[in-house]
C-alpha cells in the first residue's frame, strides 16, 4: 500500500524548471516490485545501475524520489529514476540474505501525464541531461520525439528550457545520423543540442566539423559570449554545400544524357588530346557547336568555375575534325599566367563568401528590428541620414516599389496578390515604439539588396569593382554599424572575414554615409 511522505527541500534538483505540477505534489512510498521501465523513459543506453549505485541504494536507501505513470496493470512507469529504481529492486532482493530490512521507495506519481507521451519524455530526458552520463544519440532522440508530439504551447515551453530556435525538433533526427564518434567529438567541444543540428546539415562539407568547433572555441573566446563566428562559419558551410550540390547536379545531367565528364587534368605522362570545341571546325571548316558536334563520338565537356558544362571533343583528329587556325603557338605558361589564375580563384571564393555573409547580416538585422527592446540610437540615426540625404542607391531600390525585402526583415507575411501592389503599411503595425525598428528595416533591405551582387561598378574610375574590395562609403558605414551593433548585443553578431577584408582599408577613416555613391 503507498503511504505519504513529505517532499523535502533537497528533492529540487530533480525539479525540471518548466514542470511546475510537480512541485505541489507529495511523494509517496511504493514497493520497488511494482515499478517498470516507462516506455517514455529518455534514455534508452546505459540503463542498468552501477556496482557503486547499488552498493549506495544497500546502504542508505534511494534519498530523491523517482517519477513514475500509474499503469493500466496497477504498475508503475518509471520515466525519472529507473537506475535508481532497479537498484532498489536488487537492494531488495538480497535483503534477507544479508541481513538487511527491505526497503519502499519514494515516488512522485504523476497521472497527470497519462496519454501526455511527449512531455513526459521531455521531462524524462530533462531529468537525464541534467544528470548527466546520457548519451549524446539519447538526448537528440528524446528531443525530437519530445517536440513533434507536443502542442505549439508546450513546444515553446520545451525549446525554451533546452535552448533550441523553434522548429529545431524536425532537424534533431538528422543530428542522430551523426556516427558516436563525431557526436562525443561535437559534444566535447561544446556544441549544444542546436549546434549540432546546424553542423548535422553541413557534416557532408569537408572539415565542417574541425571548422565548426574552431568557430566556436573563438567565440568561447571572446568575453561577450555571443555565436557570432559560429553564425559566419556556418554560412560559409552552407555556400560550399550548395557549391557542391550545385557541380553534383550538372554532373548527374550530364551522365543522364550519356555525355563524358573528361577529367580536370590528365595523368602525369599522357596526353591531353581533347579540346574544345570553340577551337574547332569540321572537315570542311564549319565551326562546331553542341547542336552538330552531339552525334560525335568524341561529344563530351568539362565544367567551369560555374559548374556550366563547356562542350569538347575527346580526340578531334581521330573523329575528322579540325582546330581552328591560330595566329602564333600558344607560349608557356609564365608567373604572370599563374598570378591571373591565382587571382582568379580568388575571385570566386571571395564572391562566394560575399553572398554567404548576407545570411547571417540579414537574420542579425531582423532580430534587430522585431525585438521588442528599444533600437539603438546610433541605428535609428543611420536610418535618418539615408532617408534625409537620398543617396543613389536608395533611389534606386525606392524605385523598384517592392515590399518583400523589408516584410522578410521584419517577419511579415504577405497575400498573394500577383496584380495587385501590396501596400505594407496596410499590414505592419506602426506605434510610436516601433517606428524606429520599422525605418530601420526599410533602409537595411535597401542595403541588402545594393549589396547582393559582390560585382558592382564605379562610377568615378569606369570600372567594374567588387565589393569586397572597393565598397561604397555608404556599405561601409552600414557594415561598420552593424558591427557595433552587434558587439553591444553581446556578440551575437560579428563580421565575416571577407567584410573584415573590405573595410581593412577604412578603419581608420570617418566614412560619410550620407554622400552620393562613389
Amino acid at each position: 500500500m503507498a503511504t505519504a511522505t513529505e517532499s523535502t527541500a533537497d528533492q529540487s534538483a530533480e525539479h525540471a524548471p518548466v514542470d511546475a505540477a510537480q512541485e505541489s505534489l507529495t511523494a509517496v512510498l511504493l514497493d520497488p516490485d511494482t515499478i517498470v521501465r516507462d516506455a517514455c523513459n529518455a534514455r534508452e543506453h546505459d540503463t542498468e545501475p552501477d556496482e557503486d549505485l547499488i552498493n549506495s541504494v544497500k546502504a542508505v536507501e534511494v534519498q530523491d524520489p523517482i517519477s513514475v505513470r500509474p499503469r493500466p496493470d496497477g504498475t508503475y512507469g518509471a520515466f525519472k529514476g529507473w537506475r535508481r529504481t532497479q537498484a532498489a529492486q536488487i537492494a531488495n532482493a538480497t535483503a534477507e540474505a544479508e541481513g538487511r530490512a527491505k526497503h519502499p521507495i519514494k515516488a512522485f506519481v504523476r497521472a497527470d501525464l497519462v496519454g501526455r507521451d511527449a512531455w513526459t519524455r521531455f521531462l524524462s530526458l530533462i531529468e537525464n541531461h541534467q544528470r548527466e552520463g546520457m548519451s549524446t544519440k539519447d538526448t537528440l532522440k528524446a528531443a525530437e520525439l519530445s517536440l513533434i508530439g507536443m502542442d505549439e504551447v508546450e513546444q515553446k515551453a520545451a525549446a525554451r528550457a533546452l535552448g533550441l530556435k523553434r522548429g529545431t525538433g524536425q532537424r534533431l533526427a538528422r543530428a542522430q545520423e551523426l556516427s558516436d564518434a563525431a557526436l562525443r567529438r561535437a559534444s566535447a567541444g561544446g556544441m549544444d543540442l542546436e549546434q549540432m543540428a546546424t553542423f548535422a546539415e553541413v557534416a557532408d562539407v569537408p572539415d565542417s566539423e574541425h571548422r565548426l568547433l574552431r568557430a566556436l572555441a573563438r567565440d568561447e573566446d571572446e568575453e561577450d559570449g555571443g555565436r557570432g563566428h559560429w553564425e559566419q562559419e556556418l554560412a560559409l558551410l552552407k555556400a560550399e554545400q550548395t557549391d557542391r550540390a550545385t557541380r553534383t547536379e550538372a554532373i548527374t545531367a550530364l551522365e543522364q544524357a550519356e555525355i563524358p565528364l573528361l577529367p580536370t587534368r590528365v595523368p602525369y605522362g599522357e596526353k591531353d588530346t581533347a579540346r574544345p570545341l570553340t577551337d574547332l571546325t569540321t572537315g570542311l571548316g564549319n565551326p562546331l557547336t553542341e547542336d552538330n558536334h552531339k552525334n560525335c563520338p568524341g561529344h563530351s565537356a568539362r565544367l567551369d568555375d560555374e559548374h556550366q558544362p563547356v562542350w569538347y571533343c575527346a580526340d578531334p583528329a581521330a573523329y575528322g575534325h579540325k582546330e581552328r587556325p591560330k595566329p602564333k603557338a600558344k607560349p608557356e605558361k609564365t608567373a604572370e599566367d599563374e598570378a591571373k589564375a591565382a587571382e582568379r580563384a580568388r575571385t570566386t571564393a571571395c564572391n562566394r563568401a560575399w553572398k554567404a555573409a548576407a545570411g547571417p547580416r540579414q537574420e542579425f538585422v531582423s532580430r534587430l528590428v522585431r525585438s521588442s527592446k528599444t533600437l539603438p540610437e546610433e541605428a535609428w540615426r543611420f536610418a535618418a541620414s539615408i532617408l534625409l540625404d537620398l543617396p543613389h542607391f536608395y533611389g534606386k531600390w525606392a524605385g523598384r516599389r517592392e515590399a518583400e525585402d523589408v516584410a522578410r526583415l521584419l517577419g511579415v507575411k504577405l497575400p498573394e496578390k500577383p496584380f495587385e501592389r501590396v501596400l505594407l503599411s496596410e499590414l505592419v503595425t506602426v506605434s510610436k515604439a516601433r517606428l524606429p525598428h520599422v525605418l530601420f528595416a526599410h533602409i537595411a533591405a535597401a542595403f541588402e539588396r545594393d549589396m547582393r551582387d559582390p560585382k558592382g561598378w564605379n562610377d568615378a574610375r569606369m570600372q567594374v569593382r567588387f565589393l569586397w574590395e572597393d565598397p561604397t562609403p555608404q556599405q561601409v558605414a552600414y557594415l561598420l554599424l552593424l558591427e557595433k551593433l552587434g558587439q553591444d548585443d553581446k556578440g551575437s553578431y560579428r563580421l565575416s572575414e571577407v567584410e573584415e577584408q573590405a573595410l581593412a582599408p577604412h578603419r581608420s577613416a570617418d566614412p560619410d554615409t550620407t554622400g552620393d555613391d562613389a
